[in-house]
C-alpha cells in the first residue's frame, strides 16, 4: 500500500495575527538565524510580498533576495520587515 503525502504548507497556517506572533515567537526562542530568515519569508507571504515591500520600503526583488536561505541582511533591513509585518520584538530577562 502506497501512501500519498501532501507537502506541508506553513504559509496556510499562519491566518492570523496571533497565529503569526506564536510561530515568530517560536522561531526567536529556537536562536537560529537561518530559520528567522525562513520564518520571515514565510509570514511575508502570508500578509502579501507585496505589500511588506511597499511597507517595508524595500523593492519585491530585495525582500525575496534579504529573505532567502543563507542571505546575510542588514540588521535594519531585518527591523523593516519586522515593521511592515505588522510585529514587534521585546526583550525579556533569561
Amino acid at each position: 500500500m502506497t501512501v500519498k503525502l501532501l507537502p506541508f504548507d506553513v504559509v496556510s497556517l499562519l491566518d492570523s495575527d496571533e497565529m503569526i506572533s506564536e510561530y515568530l515567537s517560536q522561531v526567536l526562542e529556537d536562536g537560529d538565524n537561518d530559520e528567522l530568515l525562513r520564518a520571515l519569508g514565510y509570514i511575508a507571504k502570508a500578509k502579501g510580498m507585496a505589500m511588506v515591500a511597499k511597507e517595508s520600503g524595500l523593492g519585491r526583488e530585495s525582500l525575496y533576495k534579504a529573505l532567502s536561505p543563507g542571505s546575510k541582511p542588514r540588521f535594519d533591513t531585518i527591523l523593516k520587515v519586522i515593521k511592515a509585518l505588522g510585529v514587534k520584538l521585546h526583550a525579556e530577562p533569561v
